[in-house]
């Protein structure tokens, strides 16, 4: 029995070795059930890429099914399993459900709700225009996001280390702050000379104010006595804040990156619904005004990876910038 115990307490069980087969077993039985019903029941209407969809559905059980049989053969921990598997078989399920709803029974019915194959047949039929929408979004994106940040971390720095600056800049933050940085589009396409320029204008605008806020809050939040020790050791007032003002406030700058990141991608789509030639903003628009809602529902899933793949970006620049935090917090 203390032996048992003593191994249950080191992180281990006897059903441990078993979970990733089950869940593999699992997750094959969920994709192979969506797999065989989007081949063997007829569609109510048809839509194009059905046997692709299925084809890749039963791929992708095949995958799962060998992974669980040479998990166990093979002694593997089976990582990607044990976390990812309830995923996977939710996955799996959800196509199940949404395929049966959509393309099998029509109780989701077009052109509103479109089965899983209506998206993959537009980016096999669209991926041209998708590829140039993402290629204008990511530049709009990138130059309003990296602008906006810029000038929100510098004036942060300004507002919280400055007095004299806090007391007239702070006013406005407080003021233009609370305000969404949509509600300025009437002002920023009459003072811009492009709706390119606004767009950037605001994409910055809605991603440099939490900046600011958070890097201004973190600064003036830093122990007194940091800057005294560095005084006393003769430091210039550039240097503390290069050495010990910024580093300080480094955790609350990177709570507004992440909060400018996600305003910044609503903005933007607002932005390129009103004036921009081509976008993900653009794309989604032009579709609606068709009803092409597979168009819509693809565009959507590309933005909401390539959101989540910055995100995740993100998190690696914080984890490794503010590594020395390890042990501390």
């Amino acid at each position: 029995m203390t032996e048992a115990i003593d191994f249950r307490q080191a992180g281990f069980s006897a059903e441990r070795p078993f979970r990733p087969w089950r869940e593999g077993i699992f997750a094959a039985l969920a994709w192979g059930a969506t797999a065989a019903v989007t081949w063997g029941l007829p569609d109510v209407i048809q839509w194009g890429a059905t046997g692709l969809f299925a084809s890749l559905a039963g791929l992708v059980a095949l995958v799962f099914l060998t992974l669980a049989i040479l998990v166990p053969l093979r002694g593997w921990q089976g990582g990607v399993l044990t976390h990812y598997g309830p995923w996977f078989i939710a996955l799996g399920l959800w196509l199940l459900v949404w395929e049966i709803t959509t393309a099998k029974l029509g109780w989701l019915p077009k052109p509103f709700f479109s089965p899983p194959q209506g998206l993959l047949h537009v980016y096999m039929t669209d991926w041209d225009r998708l590829l140039i929408c993402v290629a204008y979004t990511a530049r709009l994106w990138g130059l309003g996001f990296f602008l906006g940040i810029t000038l929100g971390f510098a004036g942060g720095v300004g507002l919280g280390w400055s007095k004299r600056f806090a007391y007239w800049g702070m006013p406005l933050l407080k003021l233009i702050g609370p305000v969404p940085a949509s509600a300025w589009i009437p002002c920023a396409f009459f003072i811009f000379p492009s709706t390119f320029h606004a767009s950037v204008f605001l994409v910055a605008l809605a991603s440099g104010i939490p900046v600011a806020i958070l890097t201004a809050s973190g600064i003036s939040q830093v122990n007194r006595s940091y800057y005294d020790v560095a005084r006393t050791l003769g430091a210039s007032s550039r240097w503390q804040i290069r050495n010990v003002a910024i580093p300080a406030a480094l955790p609350n700058v990177f709570v507004g990156l992440f909060m400018g990141l996600y305003y910044s991608f609503a903005v933007l789509v607002v932005a390129e619904m009103l004036g921009a030639k081509f976008g993900l903003g653009w794309y989604l628009q032009f579709n609606t005004a068709y009803s092409a809602y597979a168009n819509v529902y693809a565009a959507l899933v590309i933005m909401a990876l390539i959101c989540a793949g910055l995100v995740r970006a993100l998190f690696s620049v914080r984890d490794r910038v503010l590594g020395w935090q390890k042990g501390i917090l």
